[in-house]
Protein backbone atom coordinates (compact mmCIF):
# COMPACT_ATOMS: atom_id res chain seq x y z
CA UNK A 1 0.00 0.00 0.00
CA UNK A 2 1.31 3.32 -0.55
CA UNK A 3 1.45 6.70 1.54
CA UNK A 4 -1.75 7.17 3.40
CA UNK A 5 -4.19 9.73 1.62
CA UNK A 6 -4.22 13.05 3.91
CA UNK A 7 -7.60 14.95 4.64
CA UNK A 8 -7.36 18.38 3.76
CA UNK A 9 -9.20 20.02 6.31
CA UNK A 10 -11.53 18.95 9.78
CA UNK A 11 -14.64 17.69 8.96
CA UNK A 12 -15.57 19.48 12.32
CA UNK A 13 -14.54 22.90 11.91
CA UNK A 14 -13.22 22.88 8.49
CA UNK A 15 -9.48 24.44 10.30
CA UNK A 16 -6.29 22.59 8.06
CA UNK A 17 -4.13 22.19 11.03
CA UNK A 18 -4.22 18.55 11.28
CA UNK A 19 -1.48 15.75 12.14
CA UNK A 20 -1.68 12.48 12.13
CA UNK A 21 -2.54 10.91 15.30
CA UNK A 22 -0.51 8.01 16.87
CA UNK A 23 -3.80 6.09 17.76
CA UNK A 24 -3.60 4.04 14.58
CA UNK A 25 -3.98 4.19 10.53
CA UNK A 26 -6.57 6.88 9.39
CA UNK A 27 -5.98 8.82 12.71
CA UNK A 28 -6.14 12.64 12.33
CA UNK A 29 -5.56 15.42 15.25
CA UNK A 30 -7.07 18.80 14.88
CA UNK A 31 -4.71 21.08 16.69
CA UNK A 32 -7.47 23.99 15.89
CA UNK A 33 -10.36 22.37 17.66
CA UNK A 34 -8.94 19.90 19.72
CA UNK A 35 -10.61 17.15 18.01
CA UNK A 36 -9.31 13.55 17.00
CA UNK A 37 -11.17 11.20 13.87
CA UNK A 38 -10.50 8.38 11.70
CA UNK A 39 -11.37 8.21 8.21
CA UNK A 40 -11.66 4.30 6.66
CA UNK A 41 -11.84 3.04 3.27
CA UNK A 42 -15.22 0.78 2.97
CA UNK A 43 -15.07 -0.19 -0.62
CA UNK A 44 -16.18 0.35 -3.79
CA UNK A 45 -20.07 1.34 -5.02
CA UNK A 46 -21.74 -0.55 -7.73
CA UNK A 47 -23.64 2.24 -8.63
CA UNK A 48 -23.16 2.80 -12.18
CA UNK A 49 -21.02 -0.13 -13.05
CA UNK A 50 -21.90 -1.79 -16.51
CA UNK A 51 -21.18 -6.02 -16.76
CA UNK A 52 -18.65 -6.80 -19.34
CA UNK A 53 -20.50 -9.18 -21.16
CA UNK A 54 -23.17 -7.35 -22.38
CA UNK A 55 -25.74 -7.42 -20.04
CA UNK A 56 -28.01 -5.07 -18.50
CA UNK A 57 -26.53 -2.45 -15.92
CA UNK A 58 -26.25 -3.49 -12.65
Amino acid sequence: MTERAAPFHCPYCGDEDLRPSEEGHGAWECAACNRAFQLKFLGLLTRGLRRSDGGQEI
